[in-house]
């Protein structure tokens, strides 16, 4: 419940626990501190809400909550100070390099390494955990600001005097950057520096809630001296909308930091400029269940109380999902990944064109049914086992990696992993891309659309029957590729549009689209075009075909480990599982597969509606074990299966919104 300030003069702690009883939640998050206090505090330094009118609401809340066995976590928001605070303390708080300050009405955004947050912020933390038998805190927006969300306004790097300090003080005396630019190494420089001074912030927290109570749970969206991860299924205020927001987001997390729980939240407002209207509710459903189906708890936000809120329309969403988890917790969360294909994703947050090719080259793989596995680009170093484990690595336009991850990659390909690459990927490392890729850059920024692409080798592209050109659009890098050992999909020149009787020209240019490398126990494939965004943006299937043609001559059983007739828009999750209760605590052995379908026929591009009922769905399922029983979540009732050359086949008769299939062995 994120409380405006003015429902702390109503919310009632016995109907809030009411509610999340009906809901079958577990865990509330509230409001405790930070931007304003919800509760009487004694802080000179802490703006307490002036709509408080009852001073032991918070208390009363966490003791009722208590009482039906949930967890209470209070929500901090250190990113800004009420106005009477910015006036005596000035000092504490962010400044642009033009000298301007991050304000929304009468709150101001501050500096991370002024006193605030450095010192009084764990003041705060320390009279909360004090005060009440709190079990989690959670910290909302931590981190440096360079924007103000609220307005969608960039502000730059903060100039505070506190930050020039640190910063100098961290490099020996260099000055603090003005503009975020990777290739200077100065703005790298700085991105360590930022780095250092969250995680010693986060260290130093850790320290303090944990001599409190170890039990208290600290939740954030960063992963050092944290127990559980927290992301976001916000909505997009720009067209195509991406159904599979909460697969996106927990696949990169779950498999970023295997360490770590997981918390995705379905966010029930629209935008920052709608915060009274919900998103539909077959979105919300659609979150939920991929949550269930990707290992993260069911997360939801809204704003403020469920009484009186000013669109109930997903009440019953919440109900419905929450139960369903309720009842099957045992087969949820406890999950290992069956995927040989990995997808580099650009950031956590990714964002612009990088994330329109990310979100492309996933979903052909998602419409094609095949499973793969999210890691975040940054956590590459972190994980050099799993990295190598994999079959096929694809980085969609994963424009910059530190040293160390590189050195990965290519141990990776040394030892067998095949590697796709589109767009710009690696573009300021040219030994890498020439090194692995046979390729070098001489112009990566090339407006391709009006060219053509031939699908020349139909040993490799085989699903373009009556086709011999494909048009272009977006991003077309030209690049000497003359050291792979493979030049695939000349590139047609622009040629005479129009009118339609002088229409031609198209020759080629002595470019191509792509290009294999050989290795000695692998293969590194090159798209050095824009192929994951021309297919988020525009759903051409010959396009999509490129890459699962590619992905077919190099890896060519990666089909196969599900097989089914079920249309493109039904998501396919298979998990191995171990059921997840207190006494498989420490248990890793699977006990069977999970295979989760989402049914996503409802969803039209720019809209949710009901999904399709869906009926006679077969699936072949790759399985070294023969199961024991196969049944669903949703009836309980048996599957009729056959196990034979190591494939289970089953058959669904029927599908509404969501299903889990278990495979017990």
């Amino acid at each position: 419940m994120n409380l405006p300030a003015y429902e702390a003069a109503t919310i009632n702690a016995d109907s809030i626990v009411t509610d999340l009883v009906n809901c079958s939640a577990n865990t509330l998050i509230i409001n405790a501190g930070g931007i304003m206090a919800f509760y009487p505090t004694k802080l000179d330094f802490h703006y307490t809400n002036p709509f408080l009118k009852n001073n032991h609401v918070l208390a009363d809340v966490v003791s009722k909550c208590h009482q039906k066995d949930i967890k209470v976590i209070v929500r901090f928001d250190f990113s800004r100070v009420h106005e009477s605070i910015f006036k005596a303390h000035a000092d504490w708080c962010y400044i642009s390099p033009k000298g301007e300050r991050i304000i929304n009405t009468d709150m101001y955004v501050v500096s991370i390494n002024a006193p605030y947050v450095q010192e009084k912020a764990f003041k705060i933390i320390e009279e909360v955990t004090d005060l009440f038998p709190i079990d989690g805190i959670f910290l909302n927006m931590p981190g440096y600001q360079v924007n103000n969300p609220y307005e969608g306004k960039y502000h730059g790097i903060d100039q505070n005097e506190y930050d020039k300090k640190a910063f100098s003080s961290f490099t020996n005396g260099q000055t603090l950057p003005t503009e975020e630019n990777k290739a200077d190494p100065l703005f790298q420089k700085y991105l360590e520096f930022k780095k250092h001074t969250v995680e010693d912030w986060s260290e130093r927290l850790h320290k303090l809630v944990k001599s409190k109570n170890p039990q208290i749970a600290i939740c954030t969206y960063s992963d050092k001296f944290v127990d559980i991860i927290r992301h976001e299924s916000q909505s997009m205020t720009t067209l195509p909308y991406w159904p599979y927001t909460a697969s996106d987001n927990v696949g990169n997390a779950v498999n970023s930091f295997p360490n770590h729980i997981i918390s995705n939240a379905s966010i029930q407002q629209i935008s920052f400029q709608s915060r009274y209207n919900a998103v539909e509710p077959n979105e919300t459903q659609i979150r939920l269940y991929e949550n269930i189906a990707n290992g993260s708890g069911l997360d939801m936000s809204m704003m403020g109380d469920m009484r009186g809120y000013e669109d109930e329309r997903n009440y019953p969403v919440f109900k419905k999902v929450y139960g369903f988890h309720k009842k099957n917790e045992a087969y949820f969360g406890k999950y290992k990944s069956v995927a040989k294909i990995a997808v580099i994703a650009p950031g956590a947050w990714p964002n612009g064109e990088p994330m329109q090719e990310y979100r492309g080259i996933q979903l052909m793989l998602r419409e094609a049914h095949i499973p793969f596995d999210i890691v975040e680009d940054g956590q590459i170093e972190n994980l050099p086992d799993k990295i190598k484990d994999y079959k096929l690595l694809i980085l969609p336009e994963i424009t910059y990696l530190k040293p160390e991850a590189i050195r990965i990659l290519k141990e990776a390909s040394q030892q067998g992993t095949h590697l796709i690459a589109t767009n710009r990927t690696l573009f300021d490392s040219p030994e890498t891309l020439l090194e692995l890729f046979g390729a070098k850059i001489e112009k990566k920024d090339n407006d391709g659309a009006g060219n053509y692409l031939v699908p020349d080798n139909r040993d490799i592209f085989k699903s373009f029957k009556g086709q011999s050109m494909l048009f272009w659009k977006f991003n077309l890098g030209l690049y000497d590729l003359s050291a792979a050992d493979q030049r695939l999909l000349p590139v047609l020149a622009k040629g005479r549009p129009g009118p339609p009787e002088i229409i031609g020209g198209h020759d080629p240019t002595g470019y191509f689209a792509a290009a294999i490398k050989n290795h000695p126990k692998s293969k590194a494939v090159i798209f050095p075009i824009s192929l994951g965004r021309i297919y988020y943006m525009h759903g051409y299937q010959e396009h999509k075909n490129l890459l699962l043609d590619m992905i077919g001559h190099i890896l060519p059983k990666a089909d196969q480990v599900i097989q089914t007739n079920a249309p493109a828009r039904v998501e396919t999750i298979l998990k191995e599982f171990t059921r997840n209760t207190v006494s498989n605590r420490n248990k890793t052995e699977s006990e069977g597969m999970i295979l989760h379908l989402v049914n996503l026929t409802g969803f039209s591009g720019n809209t949710y509606f009901d999904p399709l009922p869906l009926h006679d769905l077969n699936f072949k399922v790759k399985s070294t074990k023969k199961p024991v029983k196969v049944f669903t979540l949703t009836t309980q009732k048996p599957v009729a299966f056959t196990w034979k050359n190591g494939a289970i086949d089953l058959k669904l008769e029927h599908l509404n919104e969501f299903e889990s299939i278990v495979m017990e062995w």
